[in-house]
């Protein structure tokens, strides 16, 4: 079951990579446009429907536990590594790709609060 966690994971992943890649295009622009951005909204819909449906199991959760815990010092690995002056020299286009999916981000707090507490968990104290 863990592989299967892996699996929505990897989906997820591939999907966002693919909607960065179509954007890029539309705005046409050779590159990937907030493809991890995208791959972790995705993520979060999709275990908050499969919880909602009773189709993420536990042991699906800890495969996605592993990736998530192995994400974060592959992210301060790649920003230690970034040449942010690049970036930003990259025009509005690399700016607004930051900022957009973060912006979105933090306007999704308050629905997913509101999705989560509508629906507490029955096993807390």
């Amino acid at each position: 079951m863990l592989i299967y966690g892996v699996a929505v994971l990897a989906g997820c992943y591939l999907l966002g990579q693919l909607t960065g890649e179509v954007l890029g295009r539309i705005l046409h622009i050779d590159a990937n446009v907030g493809g991890v951005g995208f791959a972790m909204i995705f993520l979060i819909l999709l275990t908050h429907w499969m919880k909602e449906h009773k189709l993420f199991t536990l042991e699906m959760e800890e495969g996605a536990l592993f990736w998530s815990k192995m994400y974060i010092p592959v992210i301060v690995a790649m920003a230690a590594i970034q040449n942010v002056q690049g970036a930003l020299s990259g025009g509005l286009l690399a700016i607004l790709a930051g900022v957009i999916p973060t912006g979105a981000s933090f306007l999704m707090i308050p629905l997913l609060a509101k999705l989560f507490h509508a629906h507490p968990e029955s096993d807390t104290p």
